[in-house]
C-alpha cells in the first residue's frame, strides 16, 4: 500500500479563548466553540482543566475510563475539521493523571468527557487554500 500523506496549504485566521462549563463535554464543546465563532477548521492552541471522568479511545476502539474526581488534563491537542454536511467535528488527543498520579494518553471520546470545574480552551482558525 502506498504511503500516502496529505498536504494543505493555507494560513492561519483569529484566535478564540472560550470557557467550558461544569458537565459539559469537552469535545463537543470545542465543536460548539468552533461553530460560534465561526470557524469552520481550527488547532487546539491550549487548555487547561479538569474532568469528572475521563474516556479515552484505545486501539481496539474501546473506551478507557479514567475516575476522577478530577481527572486533570495535562496535555491537549488537536483540530476541528469542517465536514460536508456544513457540521464540524474535533479530533483531541490528550495526556491526562488520575486523582492517584496514574498518566494516560490517547483519543478522546466525544459525548463522554465531562468538564469538572472549568475548562479554559485557546483555538486558532485555519483557513485552507481554495482548492485549484
Amino acid at each position: 500500500m502506498p504511503d500516502v500523506r496529505m498536504v494543505e496549504s493555507g494560513r492561519m485566521g483569529r484566535v478564540a479563548y472560550g470557557r467550558i462549563a461544569p458537565n459539559e463535554d469537552l469535545v463537543q464543546s470545542v465543536e460548539k466553540l468552533c461553530l460560534a465563532q465561526g470557524f469552520r477548521n481550527a488547532f487546539v492552541r491550549g487548555a487547561l482543566g479538569s474532568l469528572v471522568d475521563a474516556c479515552l479511545s484505545t486501539s481496539d476502539g474501546a473506551c478507557l475510563v479514567i475516575r476522577g474526581p478530577a481527572a486533570e488534563i495535562v496535555s491537549l491537542a488537536g483540530e476541528v475539521r469542517s465536514q460536508q454536511d456544513g457540521s464540524v467535528q474535533a479530533a483531541l488527543t490528550g495526556v491526562v493523571v488520575d486523582a492517584e498520579g496514574q498518566v494516560y494518553g490517547g483519543p478522546f471520546v466525544a459525548g463522554a468527557n465531562p468538564v469538572c470545574v472549568t475548562f479554559e480552551v485557546t483555538l486558532e482558525e485555519w483557513l485552507p487554500d481554495p482548492e485549484c
